[in-house]
Order: structure tokens, then sequence, then C-alpha cells
């Protein structure tokens, strides 16, 4: 386990110190913000409702129900049973890192801004049939830099966020399933 924490440490060194430029230092705090990326919602929405038309409305509370499901699994459920302080936190890291965002009081493991992401990449990946290859693979590339900025920015480890991606492709794919079973047997496909 100390190797695997050892690791982590080094990991998170690499991204939040030797990877700091300042290019990144004003991009990744914004990378990591929900209000960032309003343009890319709005594109997305625009193109799926030319893709599903009056379905969108039905697929659109169960991107609710993923997001508020793998929010409350990290936020509330995990992170209070794993109580693992954020590197900004950390008695023995905190005042080596680099830190760009305001800490934060809550507790590290796991990302809950990376499962949301990859919640939503992995719902719309498995719940739309023949979804272009490159909406999936733009809704992964977000997800990833999100993550990616969560730990550029100081507030998590590389395994939050490895273990948030895992957390939010699960549910994602599990909250699809759902969607393709109560949805599919109608009249109209996505």
């Amino acid at each position: 386990m100390n190797t695997l924490q050892q690791i982590d440490r080094q990991l998170f060194f690499f991204i939040n110190h030797q990877l700091s430029n300042a290019f990144f230092d004003q991009l990744m705090p914004l990378v990591r913000d929900k209000y960032f990326w309003l343009p890319l919602y709005g594109a997305a929405l625009v193109y799926l409702y030319f893709r599903l038309r009056r379905h969108l409305w039905v697929l659109l509370p169960f991107v609710a129900l993923t997001l508020l499901l793998t929010d409350q699994m990290a936020a509330s459920v995990i992170k209070p049973l794993v109580g693992r302080p954020r590197p900004c936190h950390d008695a023995l890291l905190s005042s080596d890192v680099h830190l760009l965002v305001p800490c934060g009081p809550g507790f590290s493991f796991v990302s809950a801004h990376a499962a949301n992401a990859f919640g939503v990449a992995s719902f719309l990946s498995f719940a739309i049939s023949r979804l272009p290859l490159g909406f999936i693979l733009s809704a992964l590339l977000w997800a990833t830099s999100i993550g990616f900025a969560q730990i550029y920015v100081g507030v998590h480890y590389p395994s939050d966020v490895l273990a948030g991606a895992v957390l939010g492709l699960m549910l994602g794919a599990a909250m699809a399933k759902i969607f393709r079973i109560l949805v599919y047997h109608k009249s109209w496909t996505c």
C-alpha cells in the first residue's frame, strides 16, 4: 500500500509541479469550472436535439439522474467512508502543493468532478445507439480534461481521479442500461 501511495504522490507532483506553466495555470482552474463548459453543453444539446428531436426530453432526466447518482455516491458515500485528505490538506504535502484554487473542506477520494464527468460521458455513449465515434471521443476527452485539471490545480491525487472515472463509467453505463430497458421498448429509438 505504501508503494501505491508513493507512486500516487509522485504522479501528483509530476502533474502539479513538473507540468506547471503559465498557460496551464490560467487554463486549468477554468477547465474544472462547470460554467466554463456552458458553450460545449449548449453545442451538445443542439446536436442531440437534431439527432433525437422530441425524444431529447426523455433523455435529459436520465442525464440529471446520472449526475445526481455519481455526485451523491462520490461525495456522500465514498468520501466520508474513506476520509482521505486532499493533497492541499495533507500535513506532509500541503506546503509543497502548487494550489491554484481554494482547497475546499471536503475529502479527496474519490473525485466527484471526475465521477460526474465520466458518468455523463458514459451514459450518453451507451444510451444512444449509433452515436458517432467523434462524439464519444469528445465526451471522453472532456471528462479526462476535467480529471486532469483536478490534479493540476492541487485538489486531487491521480488515484482520486482514476477511481472517480471508474465510478462514473460504471454508474453511467448502469444508468444507460436502465434507460435502454425502460425506453427502448417504446416505438422510438435514439
